[in-house]
């Protein structure tokens, strides 16, 4: 999430005022373009850029995010990954009914195995996992594998 927080920021100011060339801003960032690129389209996912042609723009959320504060940004990255990322509002629908709000990890990479394979349903849930908890919709403890909706603001 601070790399795509940075991306965006990079964005927003000169000389790139919204748009760049992906090379020349993974340049800025000190990053290969190949580790920029999913990056970029993360936040293309999320609809706060776009990427076309080796190109990589803002769009108006993506504008708006780079000039909020960390809490609204917060809000508004909660906002988008709730819904443009089924899997996070999944795992935030299950919290809100559930009686204890607590769920395992084990029952969401199970579900994503039907799908994907045990790496890339691992690494799925990780990622989201960090975004969440960036947007904070959820909790979640890393020793138990259990996700929560403690310490999170409703």
């Amino acid at each position: 999430t601070n790399l795509m927080a940075g991306l965006i920021e990079t964005l927003a100011m000169a000389p790139y005022h919204g748009r760049a060339d992906m090379p020349e801003i993974a340049r800025t960032l000190h990053l290969e373009v190949d580790d920029l690129f999913p990056i970029a389209e993360v936040l293309q996912y999320l609809g706060f850029a776009d990427v076309r042609e080796g190109d990589v723009f803002l769009t108006p959320p993506g504008r708006v995010f780079a000039e909020f504060g960390t809490q609204e940004r917060k809000l508004m990255f909660a906002d988008h990954l709730l819904k443009h990322v089924p899997l996070a509002a999944r795992i935030k629908k299950v919290l809100n009914e559930r009686p204890g709000h607590r769920a395992p990890r084990v029952r969401f990479e199970q579900e994503l195995e039907d799908f994907l394979s045990d790496g890339a349903a691992e690494e799925t849930l990780d990622a989201v996992i960090d975004w969440g908890r960036y947007g904070e919709i959820f909790s979640y403890n890393d020793q138990t594998e259990i996700f929560s909706l403690e310490d999170v603001e409703s």
